[in-house]
């Protein structure tokens, strides 16, 4: 079995109905602030505070396939965490993520920092 299928590394961390309810969750993984995104049909896994100015990004907002931070305006790419021009920060931690069955899993062992 390859590692990334290692089943401990996997942390169940939300239903997939709750999705359907917000377009945002926030989950704790490892002690880490993580944030579940929904876009489309799409799910993406990401760190929670910008790494700009550690806004809390859960209070932003999503629009194709975008996370819009709430202070100061300027986005990240959800499928490649690159923030938009002009902007002098890294880019947004993205998470591996998993649709199983009725839940969604985030990799732990990514979310830790090395």
């Amino acid at each position: 079995m390859a590692d990334d299928d290692n089943p401990a590394r996997w942390v169940a961390v939300c239903s997939r109905e709750r999705l359907t309810e917000q377009t945002i969750v926030c989950v704790n993984v490892a002690g880490f602030g993580v944030l579940i995104v929904q876009d489309g049909e799409t799910i993406y896994a990401c760190e929670r505070a910008c790494p700009h100015e550690q806004a809390d990004l859960s209070l932003g907002r999503v629009a194709d396939r975008r996370l819009h931070c709430p202070r100061h305006l300027a986005w990240f790419d959800l499928a490649d965490g690159s923030m938009s021009p002009g902007w002098p920060s890294r880019g947004l931690r993205r998470y591996p993520v998993r649709e199983r069955g009725a839940q969604i899993w985030v990799d732990a062992q990514a979310v830790v920092p090395k």
